[in-house]
């Protein structure tokens, strides 16, 4: 209804432009073809003739046009438009993990917890490996020297038709390997209660999470 309306606001302008002068025919000569190309360009059918007086007329309806021009009309026809390119559709959230905790947008992370001197995590996790690997270091060299202190009182007895000196040395040997495993035996027993009563103990009077203390893959 709206092209029809200009359509036909031009047609009237046009009568009365006949009659005026040249330079204002062509301005709106020039404004007839922006409007045209508007109105083909929405894909609608619009007829044009030209009267007894030389006017041009533009209508998309064809029972506007007055029988005696139907013969000379002329109708134009807009191509059809593309339809609009459909935008991509957004790539799929990726689904979170079975167990895994869904952080919200705009969350924030958690504080990290600390004991009440302002430790965390890794500060007792640092010491409990520490002492692990004492307790390791310690029961190696412990069992160790015991079985050299073993063979060497194995020896000592053997050697009662050898000569004083040589018992002498082999019995000060068993004593110095029997000494060696002792202190090894002293520092395994200290990892040990460190791992097992003092770390534990020292965590609980400080409020560190004791599963702070406990270290992956040990058995």
């Amino acid at each position: 209804m709206g092209q029809e309306f200009f359509l036909r606001t031009l047609n009237s302008e046009l009568i009365t432009l006949n009659e005026e002068r040249p330079m204002k025919k062509i301005g709106l000569f020039v404004l007839i073809g922006l409007i045209f190309c508007s109105v083909i360009s929405a894909g609608q059918e619009v007829y044009r003739w030209v009267d007894e007086k030389g006017t041009v007329h533009f209508t998309d309806d064809l029972s506007q046009v007055p029988e005696r021009y139907r013969e000379k009309i002329r109708k134009e026809i807009s191509p059809i438009e593309p339809a609009p390119a459909q935008p991509a559709p957004p790539p799929p959230t990726p689904s979170p993990k079975e167990g895994a905790t869904v952080k919200e947008p705009g969350q924030r992370p958690a504080p990290q917890q600390k004991d009440i001197f302002g430790r965390g995590e890794d500060w007792w996790r640092a010491k409990a490996i520490e002492w692990n690997e004492k307790l390791k270091t310690a029961r190696e060299n412990y069992e160790n020297a015991h079985s050299e202190w073993e063979a060497k009182k194995q020896e000592l007895e053997t050697s009662k038709f050898r000569s004083d000196s040589f018992k002498r040395k082999l019995k000060a040997e068993t004593i110095a390997l029997e000494e060696k495993a002792k202190d090894w035996e002293k520092k395994m027993e200290e990892a040990r209660n460190m791992l097992e009563n003092v770390l534990p103990k020292q965590a609980q009077d400080d409020r560190a999470n004791p599963d702070w203390l406990k270290i992956e893959g040990k058995k």
